[in-house]
């Protein structure tokens, strides 16, 4: 082993000052939990109104500290050298440029919490220009400059210690409701509410509640972020993004839509009303005159096609430019001359950038290959994206309007030098009902067709997200490949990008012909001279965990170890204890104790723990305390009865962690407990 001290990092051919750390590289190396955890994550890029530089986030994250910083970045669009321009003791984010571009403003919790800050574009004169009580989530300009919002939230129900004030050291919560808990958090008793308040040269004047008194949220509970609210570009109208229920109606609908607020009278006008699901996302035109946003059809599904739909602000009419087209769209921008929206669809395992012809409604695909596109914006004629794929972390590039790519920053290049990559192949398998279906192959470094290697089935969640070339910090194929197992990902049934037919068979069908495609996935791969059918493993994470906990049950001897994350195992419990009602009311079917309906027969007759008899097979169960999606409690059943009939088992809970484990040590740990466990049984 090589000791090296990296004083700097490469970025674009030149030197980013500011970044010290050292680890031990060898000269060709493999993939470690502990080298994932020394990259660069790119996030928040952001373009200068003269369209010349580029301002993004990068977090570093420091494993014996546990904990990772984001300081903000300066880079000229065409590429070139990269200056760190922030460097406070804590995060920076939401980093963006003041309209007349001579400031950059970001998030900051230097004073104490998290406030507005204000600094020359070098990062020079940094000054806090906010003071609200209270931590300010996201903030944007008005495009005249002379207004701002932001978002922060809002105090509004009773605690049991407001109700009761005699009883301050009381902690319980009273509930007569449903949605007292989310994804990860329980309800706070506030709400996420947007505020607009005048602003002059680093000054802010009072602001104003515009959601005063409103039980709801903008952004949205839990992703939601500024790309829920826009300005107009005449900074006259704030359009937002809200799901206006409360309780059991908000736990039964995807219902949000998309609400018109005018700065100057003060009222709020819905304008996707007509439109039963997901309306999420608004984009102004150029001119203001139109408004686009993704648009889903079907209420309380939250899977269905991502519509591109146009809002005239005048007329009031509605149009999908995505009828015709097969795909879900999403993160709209604009043309200058707005003649153009450019938009990432999914499309066969891959996230690629679109171009639409508004004035023909033409729908064109600009890049391609075994890529994703996280995010783009417009820079002049041309695009900025952060791109990814299975073998590399997040970059950004450029992209012209022909869909020529060229990468802008090398973030982890020095890092991964002298690391040995996987590599990936495709292909197109038969299914049992004579689909074709696309599958992954993921093989180590060094791979030698004439070696027989051990195997995993890599079950992706959702159930309806499309196995992408992502780049994961916990499912990364490159680990998994680096400790000499070849993975097969399949596409299977259920899963976007491959038209809305194959994503909407799997609702109402678990166990059903998803299953089949991952028995075919396999067994196709296995017949292969260099796996070793002897040594297969089947791998995943939520509706993975669910597939893994199903096959334990089906397998008939395919498989020599399993490892299922937070699965689901007892779907009658599982009904009741999740908190989004809308999910298992469309893809089970419905409650448990509805009678005469097909569809809730078959989901609940193919629940994991009615085939606990049939598990003769090892497996590790992992679980996050705070995973209130699918409660942990599913996984400590499975563990159990595994234990209990005398199969050999582990379990590994985090009692911080959730539905994903995040935090550094926690992650390793979890790679190092994951291939454990595999090498056991599988080497």
């Amino acid at each position: 082993m090589k000791t090296m001290i990296i004083r700097t990092i490469l970025l674009s051919g030149s030197l980013l000052f500011g970044t010290f750390f050292s680890f031990q590289l060898s000269a060709q190396q493999r993939y470690t939990p502990e080298l994932l955890w020394k990259l660069g994550r790119v996030s928040e890029v952001q373009v200068s109104p003269d369209q010349r530089q580029l301002l993004y986030g990068i977090t570093w994250y420091d494993l014996q500290a546990n904990k990772g910083n984001c300081d903000l970045y300066l880079q000229p669009v065409k590429g070139g050298q990269s200056l760190k321009v922030t460097s406070f003791n804590g995060s920076e984010s939401n980093g963006i440029f003041r309209p007349d571009g001579k400031k950059i403003a970001f998030l900051s919790s230097e004073s104490g919490s998290s406030q507005i800050w204000e600094a020359d574009p070098d990062g020079s004169k940094a000054k806090r220009i906010s003071g609200i009580d209270g931590d300010i989530t996201g903030f944007s300009y008005s495009p005249d400059g002379t207004k701002i919002l932001f978002s922060k939230r809002v105090k509004l129900d009773m605690t049991p210690n407001d109700r009761y004030p005699d009883l301050p050291k009381a902690n319980a919560r009273i509930e007569d409701d449903l949605m007292y808990r989310h994804w990860d958090s329980w309800s706070d008793y506030s709400y996420s509410h947007i505020f607009v308040a005048p602003y002059t040269d680093g000054a802010i004047g009072q602001p104003k509640d515009i959601m005063y008194g409103e039980r709801y949220d903008s952004p949205m509970l839990p992703w939601g972020g500024m790309e829920q609210i826009c300005w107009s570009p005449d900074g006259q109208s704030i359009a937002y993004t809200s799901k206006k229920m409360t309780g059991l109606e908000y736990s039964l609908s995807t219902n949000s839509d998309i609400y018109m607020y005018n700065v100057v009278t003060g009222t709020t006008n819905n304008i996707s009303e007509r439109n039963r699901g997901y309306d999420q996302d608004p984009v102004f035109s150029p001119d203001g005159s139109k408004i686009v946003w993704r648009s889903m059809e079907r209420d309380g599904f939250e899977a269905d096609k991502d519509r591109i739909m146009m809002y005239d602000v005048v007329s009031g009419s509605m149009k999908d430019y995505s009828a015709g087209f097969d795909q879900s769209s999403k993160n709209f921008v604009w043309s200058s001359d707005g003649k153009t929206l450019w938009f990432i669809s999914g499309h066969h395992g891959t996230e690629q950038i679109y171009s639409l012809d508004l004035s023909s409604g033409a729908i064109q695909q600009l890049t391609s290959g075994d890529h994703d596109y996280v995010s783009i914006n417009s820079a002049g004629n041309e695009l900025t994206g952060i791109r990814q794929s299975m073998l590399e972390p997040s970059e950004i590039f450029r992209i012209s309007p022909q869909g020529a790519e060229n990468q802008i920053s090398f973030i982890n290049k020095e890092i991964l030098s002298n690391v040995k990559s996987a590599s990936v192949k495709s292909r197109w398998i038969t299914t049992t009902d004579g689909k074709k279906m696309l599958v992954w192959i993921i093989l180590p470094p060094d791979f030698d067709p004439k070696k027989k290697y051990p195997t995993l089935l890599f079950c992706e969640g959702g159930p309806q997200n499309m196995v992408s070339q992502f780049f994961s910090y916990r499912w990364n194929f490159q680990m998994m490949a680096a400790n000499d197992y070849i993975v097969v990902a399949p596409n299977r049934r259920g899963l976007s990008g491959f038209g809305q037919e194959w994503n909407d068979q799997i609702s109402g069908d678990y166990g059903g012909q998803n299953m089949k495609d991952y028995l075919t996935a396999i067994d196709s791969v296995a017949a292969e001279p260099y796996v070793d059918k002897d040594r297969l493993g089947a791998v995943g994470a939520s509706y993975g965990g669910f597939s893994v906990l199903w096959l334990a049950g089906h397998h008939e001897g395919r498989f020599k170890a399993f490892i299922s994350h937070c699965g689901m195992f007892n779907l009658e419990d599982q009904y009741l204890t999740t908190e989004e009602m809308w999910f298992v009311n469309w893809d089970l079917g419905g409650p448990y104790w509805e009678k005469n309906n097909p569809k809730v027969d078959h989901s609940y007759a193919n629940s994991p723990h009615l085939f606990v008899d049939k598990w003769d097979t090892p497996i590790m169960i992992v679980e996050g305390e705070n995973d209130y999606r699918i409660p942990f409690t599913q996984g400590m059943a499975a563990y159990n009865a595994a234990k209990l009939r005398g199969i050999p088992a582990r379990y590994l809970h985090f009692p911080e962690e959730s539905h994903w484990v995040l935090r550094p040590q926690n992650s390793v740990l979890w790679q190092r407990e994951f291939f454990r466990w595999l090498d056991k049984w599988l080497k």
